[in-house]
């Protein structure tokens, strides 16, 4: 059996290494290591399968969701409204900005914000929403959007972890993830569903002017060389990376279909043993299975079982062990009011299994088999 790994970058490069190290090799050839032609054409690829008009790369996730404010002009002191049970990056990027983040408590189903919090939370100084679409299906978007349209608030997807996902609102008209807010942002990490081979991310919107902005700011605020309309960063994609995207995005539906069935053997396994409790799919979502992430039982003991997978050579991991409203770095954004239950005891419950496109059968039954050993 082939080692178990959390993320197999190495098969799934293997598999694809000629059209890879064709298209490194063309930028090399190239040296126009930044904004080549790649870049370009990458744009153009996911513009297209996004069916969104405007796509700005730029340099990482966390730069996207930075520019993505920087553009809508919020300001020190607005309130930006996000989940508690996330990655770091979401609040972050806020805070760094001088704004202020609200946290909020999330579904106990899906672990996606949770739009009764949102509710609560929206006060006079509260100007955007930042739904995370986490462990790969979407927020309850049509909730959030009505929220945003009675409230004046814009709406920041964070699609990091959903490339691909479908979102199905009442009208049944299907918009891929981050294509249905003012602005989605994504990243390119390594082990995203479609991933680079470093850093990179990227900014969509249907809005002509707020793409024309965001153009700017992650290029120094300038449209025109060494001249700067407003201030800007310096995140661009790279060009090596765009090219590796540009053979990723063609298998991208191929690699989330992989997923997926990986999802469904770990459901099968484990839909009847009453100690965990598999993912939820949401009926407006699709899910394309970042991570597949159990609930366990507060009998089983966490930690315990990771080391016993551990010793049998199965790897997992808590996303995420601690909330936002409990890290150091958010202490002084945190109201006493605010309640976080959920969040809560997710963080305490856990536990994501390996899961990526490159998973066997055999593998598959030999993870299974050990866990259920374990809880038995």
């Amino acid at each position: 059996m082939r080692e178990i790994r959390m993320v197999d970058l190495k098969t799934q490069y293997e598999k694809i290494k000629n059209e890879i190290d064709k298209a490194i090799q063309q930028v090399l050839d190239s040296t126009a290591f930044i904004n080549g032609s790649e870049v370009r054409d990458f744009k153009l690829k996911l513009e297209e399968y996004l069916n969104i008009p405007y796509v700005i790369p730029c340099g990482n996730g966390t730069d996207a969701l930075l520019v993505s404010m920087m553009a809508l002009d919020l300001k020190p002191g607005d309130e930006v409204i996000t989940p508690g049970f996330t990655f770091i990056a979401t609040v972050e990027a806020i805070a760094l900005l001088g704004l202020t983040p609200v946290i909020v408590d999330v579904n106990p189903d899906t672990f996606t914000i949770a739009p009764e919090a949102v509710r609560e939370a929206i006060t006079d100084k509260t100007r955007a929403i930042i739904p995370v679409h986490l462990f790969g299906q979407c927020a309850d978007m049509d909730k959030i959007l009505n929220l945003a349209k009675q409230n004046n608030l814009f709406v920041i997807e964070d699609t990091a972890q959903a490339m691909g996902a479908e979102f199905i609102p009442a009208n049944n008209t299907r918009k891929k993830a981050g294509t249905i807010g003012d602005i989605g942002c994504t990243s390119f990490f390594p082990s995203k569903n479609l991933a680079c081979y470093g850093d990179g991310g990227a900014v969509f919107t249907h809005d002509k002017n707020l793409a024309e902005k965001i153009t700017s700011i992650v290029n120094h605020g300038s449209k025109k060389k060494y001249y700067h309309e407003r201030i800007g960063v310096n995140s661009r994609l790279d060009t090596l990376q765009a090219a590796i995207l540009n053979v990723k995005i063609r298998y991208l539906d191929q690699y989330n279909v992989a997923r997926q069935l990986v999802a469904g053997y770990y459901d099968k396994a484990f839909q009847h043993q009453p100690k965990l409790k598999i993912p939820v799919r949401a009926n407006y979502s699709s899910h394309v299975f970042h991570q597949y992430t159990l609930q366990l039982e507060n009998t089983i003991n966490r930690e315990d079982l990771m080391a016993h997978l551990k010793s049998k050579g199965i790897p997992s991991m808590v996303y995420y062990p601690v909330p936002m409203h409990k890290q150091p770095a958010f202490e002084s954004f945190q109201k006493s009011y605010a309640e976080f239950p959920v969040t809560e005891k997710l963080c305490k419950t856990v536990l994501s299994l390996p899961i990526h496109t490159e998973m066997d059968e055999e593998q598959l039954n030999y993870i299974t088999r050990t866990l259920m050993d374990f809880i038995n």
